[in-house]
């Protein structure tokens, strides 16, 4: 895996951007049998969803399967890399690349300090308050609902968040007081258009508990690099025309004329930073066995129940 800084045009470190070759299957993965999804890790049914018809919200069911690739982060970790959400995404592709039971495959990604679940929250609600509200409730299910959370992206955790007395959370708790509490690591995931949590389960708690603003970092396919390639060849040719359409305009009118590049030089550069962040839908492979064998699924691991549609 190749790993490079995504920067913007005046030097702002915007995130890290991954380059995955000779990986066709992710080892956490979302399987799709018409309506219904599977979220799996290392073969284990971790999530079973069902997209509600006319595409108002998803129905769900969570099994506590989950287990995070990523080991527990020492609070000497935290001290030495608080503020610093670079050296915090490169310690977290260490372990996306490395470690079993992760989501990347085959194709580019970008790991972002940079959410729109950051820009939300009103002035008038506590960051504990508006945390506490992107939560999507329920265990073992529950429902994300589209329809009223419509563009405002929900967070949803692979298992349920531990109580503030948790000793993890404890723990965590005084990291969100120092600043040294390590980033929340997430998943945007097209099919359920939600976030789910991949690491910091615990931190989030603390966070919220704290009512402080949780560092984040979140984690989204982007443009494949042949795409990015045609792209960026297209972009860098309209600026070339724009710019020998501005010198036609110079040869005619006389040098009072500007060359274009005032304008044309800054919208290629915001065009190449959106062809190299922009978020693309998640990839998701036919379930062996379609829906009959993720009814089967269903039937395993919600058993005793008639909540959940199978």
């Amino acid at each position: 895996m190749q790993r490079s800084d995504v920067t913007r045009e005046d030097g702002t470190w915007v995130g890290l951007s991954l380059d995955v070759r000779d990986r066709q299957q992710p080892e956490l993965g979302v399987f799709s049998a018409g309506p219904r999804l599977l979220l799996s890790q290392l073969s284990r049914p971790v999530l079973l969803a069902v997209v509600e018809e006319p595409l108002q919200g998803v129905d769900f069911w969570r099994t506590d399967a989950y287990r995070s690739f990523v080991p527990p982060l020492r609070a000497d970790l935290g001290r030495a890399l608080a503020g610093s959400p670079q050296r915090w995404a490169h310690r977290f592709a260490q372990y996306l690349g490395a470690a079993p039971g992760g989501p990347l495959h085959e194709g580019r990604w970008l790991l972002t300090c940079e959410s729109p679940l950051q820009r939300g929250r009103h002035a008038a609600v506590s960051h504990g308050e508006h945390w506490s509200s992107m939560l999507v409730e329920g265990h073992p299910d529950g429902y994300i609902d589209w329809f009223l959370h419509s563009t405002s992206w929900e967070v949803l955790p692979l298992r349920p968040l531990p109580g503030p007395d948790d000793g993890r959370v404890k723990a965590y708790r005084k990291q969100a007081r120092s600043g040294t509490l390590p980033p929340v690591l997430l998943w945007w995931v097209s099919g359920l258009d939600c976030h789910l949590v991949l690491d910091g389960h615990a931190r989030l708690a603390a966070a919220i508990a704290e009512s402080v603003e949780p560092a984040l970092l979140q984690l989204h396919r982007t443009l494949p690099r042949e795409d990015l390639a045609a792209r960026t060849g297209d972009a860098v040719g309209l600026y070339e025309s724009e710019l020998a359409r501005f010198a036609e305009l110079r040869a005619v009118h006389g040098p009072d004329v500007p060359d274009g590049a005032a304008t044309a030089g800054p919208r290629l550069a915001r065009l190449l930073h959106d062809l190299t962040t922009a978020r693309r839908p998640t990839w998701a492979w036919p379930l062996p066995g379609g829906e009959e064998q993720w009814r089967r699924i269903a039937r395993e691991v919600a058993a005793g129940t008639d909540r959940f549609p199978v």
